[in-house]
């Protein structure tokens, strides 16, 4: 489990970020309301500088399992700890990636979460992950993690069990609705036509998917 402090950040004009995470041993996850006037982040104490583009109920919780972070250390030739991708769960034996919007995990004896999709890239990203041609490097690649909502509120602490609860009632991957959400038309209409966006991202795809075309 990692949180953020608020520091400063040139990456965008908010100027402060919480990218930077650090271990804690417990954390205290309850839905932190609209992404604009919320709370920001689902975790007590985990701050969020943007507030117009990240936080929320929709995104109230940030996994990246530890074996992509593995890849990654392969492919940059150096290390990449824990919180290294700014997420607040770093999980171990669970293919995040393969997880569907509307999959539900429980974690230890409490929380519920639900995957709302995709981690989008973003300037503070590429500014923390400091490598060249980083947001194409990150989209090429395609595994993103997962953000999740917080069904039932609770405490989780590291080593805590995950287990698959639910499964969404599609096929559609996070790294397929990925795709989407960065121009591929084909997987565009895929994920439009299995319809589990709600409709204010269902009305932004099919907006960009007309303006790309």
């Amino acid at each position: 489990m990692n949180v953020g402090a608020a520091e400063p950040s040139t990456a965008k004009r908010v100027g402060v970020t919480g990218f930077h995470k650090r271990a804690v041993d417990a954390a205290e996850l309850r839905a932190p309301g609209p992404k604009d006037g919320g709370l920001g982040s689902g975790l007590v104490g985990d701050f969020v500088g943007d507030v117009e583009n990240h936080g929320g109920d929709r995104q109230a919780v940030y996994a990246v399992a530890r074996e992509e972070l593995d890849g990654w250390e392969r492919r940059l030739g150096r290390a990449v700890p824990d919180g290294g991708f700014g997420e607040n769960l770093t999980t171990v034996g669970i293919d995040v990636d393969a997880a569907r919007v509307g999959d539900r995990w429980r974690v230890g004896d409490e929380v519920v979460l639900e995957v709302t999709g995709p981690r989008l890239p973003c300037a503070t990203f590429a500014a923390r992950m400091g490598e060249r041609g980083w947001l194409r490097t990150f989209t090429e690649v395609g595994r993103t993690g997962a953000y999740l909502s917080i069904v039932t509120p609770g405490t989780v602490r590291p080593g805590d069990a995950i287990e698959v609860e639910s499964r969404a009632g599609h096929d559609v991957d996070l790294p397929e609705t990925f795709r989407a959400f960065m121009g591929d038309a084909r997987a565009a209409a895929v994920v439009l036509d299995a319809g589990f966006l709600p409709e204010d991202e269902a009305d932004w795809l099919r907006e960009r998917v007309r303006a790309r075309s």
